[in-house]
C-alpha cells in the first residue's frame, strides 16, 4: 500500500476517508452495532476504493504533478448519497458516493441480456419493476475543479453555507461555488510584484465552522490571519494578526523554519485555533491576538537535534492537529511512530505508540515516555534511539466519540475509547 497522506472522519462519523500517495482514496465503513449484540461491531471496514487522481505533466512549465492526495473534505450529507472533494496539487475534485442494491427488470424494448428486440415481436407491454439485488457501491466524479493555481495546493476547507469552498496553495486562496467548475475567486493574494520580495508563504486555511464569511490561515513566519468577506471581497488585509512575540535570546538559524505553523483547526464551538509547528501546538482564543492561550510542548527534546533535523529534511516535516468532539483534548504527531495527546484543563500531556503490535483487536494502546534526563524508567525511549522514518504526520478524531484515526506511514490505526478517556484500545 502506498504512504497515506490524508485522513478524514464524514460529519456523522459512519464513513472514514484516506488518500494517498498513489492518488487513491479508500474509504472505511464504520459497522453498524445491532442492539444487544457484542463482539466486532462498531468496527470500520472498507467500504469503497477508488483512483482519484493520476499522474499529470505541466507542459508550459514542463513539471510533472504528483497524483499525491494532499486533502480530503466531505460535504454535509443531504440525502442518501456523500459527497467528498479530493484534492493533489493541482486539480480538486468532487466525488457522489452512493448505494445501488435494486436493479430494474422486465423492458419492454430489451430482453434481459439488454440486447433491443424485434419491435414486431412485442404483443403486450410490461410494467418494469426493481429487484433486490446485491449492493454496490458506486463512486463517480460529478464535478473537476482546475486550473485555479499556479502553486501546490495544500487546503481546502467546505464553507458553513454548504454551496462553496476554499482551496490555498502557497501564495494564493480561492473560493469556488460548489456547482461552477469553470472559475473561482481569489480571496487572498500575497504575491509580491516582485518574487525577490517574498518573506512568507501560506501553509494552511480553513472556513469558520459556523460564521460563513470568516476564514483563517497560517504562514511560514508562525501568523494567523483572520479574514472578513464582509469587509472586503480581496482580504488582502486581515481582520485579525495572531502572532507570538519572539524572544531575542532565543533566536538561532532555526527560528523561522521551526516556528512555521503547518496545520490551523477551528475548534468545533468557533471560538478558539488550534495551530502546529515544528515543537508545539499552540491554542488560540480569536477574543485574543496577543498571543497563544495555551502552548504545549510536543517534543521539546528535539530542540538539542535541530541541526541534524536540518541536514535530514525531517525538520520541513508538516505534522497535523486535530481537537476532540468537546474541545477538551488536543490531539498531534510526532516521531518514533508516536503522537500526543494534551487534556486542556490539567495540561498534562500522554504519549502514546501506534506500532503493529497494537493492531491486535482490542490491544491496549500503551503509553510511552521518551527519556530526557534523570531517573531512567523501564520502557524509557532515548532521545537518540528515535527512529525519525516514523513519523505521525496526519490524523483524525471521530466528530462525536472518542475514536481516533492514526495515519502512521502506509497503516492505518482506529483507536476507540471502550474502557474510560484515559485508556484507548484498538
Amino acid at each position: 500500500a502506498d504512504v497515506i497522506s490524508t485522513v478524514e472522519f464524514n460529519q456523522t462519523g459512519d464513513l472514514l476517508a484516506t488518500g494517498d500517495k498513489g492518488g487513491r482514496v479508500v474509504i472505511f465503513q464504520r459497522e453498524t452495532e445491532e442492539a444487544g449484540e457484542v463482539g466486532d461491531s462498531g468496527e470500520y471496514n472498507v467500504y469503497s476504493t477508488f483512483q482519484s487522481h493520476e499522474p499529470d505533466f505541466d507542459y508550459l512549465k514542463s513539471l510533472e504533478i504528483e497524483e499525491k492526495i494532499n486533502k480530503i473534505r466531505w460535504l454535509p450529507q443531504q440525502n442518501a448519497a456523500h459527497f467528498l472533494l479530493s484534492t493533489n496539487d493541482k486539480t480538486v475534485k468532487l466525488w457522489k458516493v452512493s448505494e445501488r442494491d435494486k436493479r430494474p427488470e422486465g423492458y419492454n424494448l430489451k430482453d434481459e441480456e439488454g440486447r433491443i428486440k424485434d419491435v414486431s415481436t412485442i404483443t403486450s407491454l410490461r410494467v418494469p419493476v426493481l429487484k433486490p439485488t446485491d449492493l454496490m457501491v458506486e463512486v463517480r466524479p460529478r464535478r473537476v475543479f482546475a486550473n485555479g493555481h499556479t502553486y501546490h495546493i495544500n487546503s481546502i476547507s467546505v464553507n458553513s453555507d454548504g454551496e462553496t469552498y476554499l482551496s490555498a496553495d502557497d501564495l494564493r486562496i480561492n473560493m469556488w461555488h460548489l456547482d461552477i467548475t469553470d472559475r473561482s475567486f481569489n480571496i487572498v493574494d500575497i504575491k509580491p510584484a516582485n518574487m525577490e520580495d517574498l518573506t512568507e508563504v501560506i501553509t494552511a486555511a480553513e472556513f469558520h465552522p459556523h460564521h460563513c464569511h470568516l476564514f483563517v490561515y497560517s504562514s511560514s513566519k508562525g501568523t494567523l490571519r483572520l479574514c472578513d468577506m464582509r469587509a472586503s471581497a480581496l482580504c488582502d488585509r486581515h481582520t485579525k494578526l495572531f502572532e507570538e512575540p519572539e524572544d531575542p535570546g532565543s533566536r538561532s538559524f532555526f527560528s523561522e523554519i521551526i516556528s512555521s505553523v503547518s496545520d490551523v483547526k477551528f475548534s468545533h464551538s468557533g471560538r478558539y485555533l488550534l495551530t502546529r509547528d515544528y515543537l508545539t501546538a499552540k491554542v488560540w482564543d480569536l477574543n485574543m491576538d496577543k498571543g497563544p492561550v495555551e502552548t504545549y510542548q510536543v517534543h521539546e527534546y528535539l530542540r538539542s537535534k535541530l541541526c541534524s533535523l536540518y541536514e535530514n529534511d525531517c525538520i520541513f516535516d508538516k505534522f497535523e492537529c486535530v481537537w476532540n468532539s468537546s474541545d477538551s483534548v488536543i490531539m498531534t504527531g510526532a516521531y518514533n511512530s508516536f503522537f500526543r495527546m494534551f487534556d486542556r484543563e490539567t495540561g498534562r500531556g500522554v504519549t502514546l505508540e501506534a506500532w503493529r503490535e497494537n493492531s491486535k483487536p482490542r490491544a491496549v494502546l500503551r503509553t510511552r515516555r521518551v527519556y530526557t534526563g534523570g531517573k531512567r524508567r523501564r520502557g524509557d525511549v532515548g532521545v537518540d534511539s528515535l527512529d525519525f522514518t516514523k513519523k505521525i504526520l496526519h490524523m483524525a478524531w471521530h466528530p462525536e466519540e472518542n475514536i481516533i484515526a492514526i495515519a502512521a506511514t502506509n497503516n492505518l490505526y482506529i483507536f476507540q475509547d471502550r474502557v474510560n478517556p484515559d485508556a484507548q484500545t484498538q
